[in-house]
């Protein structure tokens, strides 16, 4: 146990992290801090020692957390980083606005950003990931974001500063997001209703929602141009490689790709963090013997790292 800082937060020792995640697995964290508003935060980071590494996390939708546990400060941002207004066409949202919360309340004030309605987790990992959907990602929307530095300080990043690509961004991994700044359109709040109900529609007739999951498990690969180049088309879509190379529903231990969608990496009830990312990894291997493609996780995975994946 490290000597924590003084902190109006919640500080709770070895906290299994599976507790915490979507897919419910994962060992213990060294700590789990819950800090009680942005200058809670500033003041921890500020007293912590350089050498004790941090982890922000939000809702843990897009998480596996091996089953060794996490050696780190897991800073949970919950209640105070939550917050939404709506100024004109900014939406203003704390790092802990699910992301679906964020279309609704932008929508019925007539603006929109319903690219937000199907993605699971919240504005920080979306920012982080540049997450995106149906044609939409974060970088089309995103103005600046407010993060907390690990020396405490609060500092605004201009979003052409973080170096968003297909779920990538530059942002230094010792900061901690609390807020980002979107321009949203404006539309007819009656409309943009409709439309995040076709896709959450859409999204449950195509996918495994009421399993456990986080989310797709693999990066749609880059297409090619006419010279051979990597370009960022990704007309080719993950999910049919994986069909291809006969994985739909594919299995091993308690982990097992979706039969609804074979990019969906789901627990079964019985996984452990090191079914979940073995049977990635096999994926992977097999989708790269049979077609040549090198699929790249969008899953996060953290933590001691899993058993090496058995060979037969």
């Amino acid at each position: 146990m490290i000597d924590f800082p003084p902190t109006r937060g919640q500080v709770t020792p070895q906290k299994p992290l599976a507790d915490l995640t979507w897919l419910r697995v994962g060992g213990p964290a060294r700590v789990v801090f819950q800090p009680a508003d942005v200058a809670d935060l500033q003041a921890v980071l500020a007293a912590l020692t350089p050498e004790v590494p941090i982890f922000p996390m939000g809702v843990g939708s897009n998480l596996i957390v091996r089953d060794g546990g996490l050696d780190a400060v897991v800073i949970r941002m919950g209640r105070g980083f939550n917050s939404i207004e709506i100024e004109g066409d900014i939406v203003t949202a704390g790092a802990a606005a699910l992301d679906a919360h964020v279309a609704r309340k932008a929508a019925a004030a007539g603006r929109d950003l319903t690219f937000l309605r199907t993605i699971p987790g919240a504005i920080g990992g979306a920012v982080r990931m540049n997450a995106g959907c149906y044609g939409s990602y974060m970088a089309d929307h995103l103005i600046d974001i407010t993060v907390v530095e690990r020396t405490g300080a609060l500092r605004v990043i201009p979003a052409d500063a973080l170096g968003l690509g297909y779920r990538t961004s530059d942002l230094p991994a010792d900061c901690v997001i609390i807020s980002a700044r979107l321009r949203a359109a404006a539309g007819d709040p009656e409309a943009l209703e409709a439309r995040m109900t076709d896709q959450l529609a859409k999204r449950d007739a195509t996918q495994p929602t009421k399993d456990r999951s986080a989310g797709s498990t693999f990066r749609n690969p880059a297409g090619y141009s006419s010279t051979g180049q990597a370009d960022d088309t990704h007309e080719k879509k993950a999910w049919k490689v994986i069909e291809d190379a006969g994985l739909r529903g594919a299995r091993l231990g308690g982990a097992q790709m979706s039969e609804k969608h074979p990019n969906f990496l789901i627990n079964t009830g019985t996984a452990t963090a090191a079914d979940l990312e073995n049977l990635g990894e096999l994926v992977r291997k097999t989708v790269y013997e049979n077609s040549g493609i090198q699929l790249h996780w969008e899953v996060i995975r953290i933590g001691t790292p899993a058993p090496e994946i058995k060979q037969d």
